[in-house]
C-alpha cells in the first residue's frame, strides 16, 4: 500500500470516528441543555411521555411555541397594580381563605394575559410559562390544584394557606420578571 494510500485510509477512519463521536454525543447534549433549560419539568415530561426522547420532543414543542409570543415585562404601573391586588388577597385570605385562592388563581392567568402569555388555554400556558418558569411551575400547579379543591370546599385552611405561598412564587416571578428588580424571597 503507498504512502498516500495509507493517509486516504486514516483521514477517512478518523472522520468516521467523528462523525459517529457526534452522533452519539448530540443526544446527550440536547438532553442536558433541555434538563438545565427545565429542570425539575424536563424530568416530569419524562414521566409522562414514558420516554426521555418523547418529552424532548414536547419541549422543544413548548421552545417553538414560546419563541412565537410576544412576551413582554410589565410597566411599572402595573407591576404595583398587581402587588396591589396580591397584598389584597392575603388580607382576603384572613376571612376567606378558598375564595382567596380561587382569586389568586385569577390573578396570575391577568398577569400572564399582560405579560403575553396565553392564559384562556390551561395546557398551552403551562407549557409556555415551562419556558421561562420552569423552576416555580410545579408549585403553581400544586397550588391550582388545591384552587380546584378549595372550588369544591374540599381544601383545608392548611392547603389553602400552603398554596397561596406557592402561588406567590410564580406571581412573584411573573410581576417581577424584566424590571430589573431582584425577584423577592418568599417565606414559608
Amino acid at each position: 500500500m503507498s504512502t498516500g494510500a495509507t493517509i486516504a485510509l486514516i483521514v477517512v477512519a478518523v472522520v468516521v470516528v467523528a462523525a459517529l463521536a457526534a452522533l452519539t454525543l448530540r443526544p446527550r447534549m440536547r438532553r442536558r441543555r433541555l434538563e438545565r433549560q427545565f429542570g425539575p419539568e424536563y424530568h416530569r415530561a419524562v414521566a409522562e411521555h414514558g420516554t426521555p426522547e418523547k418529552a424532548q420532543e414536547d419541549l422543544e414543542e413548548r421552545l417553538r411555541l414560546r419563541r412565537d409570543l410576544d412576551v413582554r415585562p410589565l410597566s411599572s404601573e402595573a407591576r404595583e397594580r398587581y402587588r396591589a391586588d396580591w397584598a389584597g388577597l392575603q388580607e382576603e385570605f384572613v376571612d376567606a381563605p378558598g375564595q382567596a385562592l380561587v382569586d389568586a388563581d385569577e390573578l396570575i392567568g391577568r398577569v400572564m394575559r399582560d405579560r403575553g402569555y396565553p392564559a384562556d388555554e390551561r395546557d398551552e400556558a403551562l407549557a409556555a410559562l415551562s419556558v421561562d418558569h420552569a423552576r416555580t411551575l410545579q408549585s403553581y400547579r400544586s397550588a391550582h390544584a388545591v384552587a380546584r379543591k378549595a372550588q369544591e370546599g374540599s381544601a383545608t385552611t392548611e392547603e389553602m394557606r400552603e398554596a397561596v405561598v406557592r402561588a406567590r412564587e410564580l406571581f412573584a416571578e411573573l410581576v417581577e420578571a424584566g424590571s430589573g428588580t431582584p425577584r423577592p424571597t418568599t417565606s414559608h
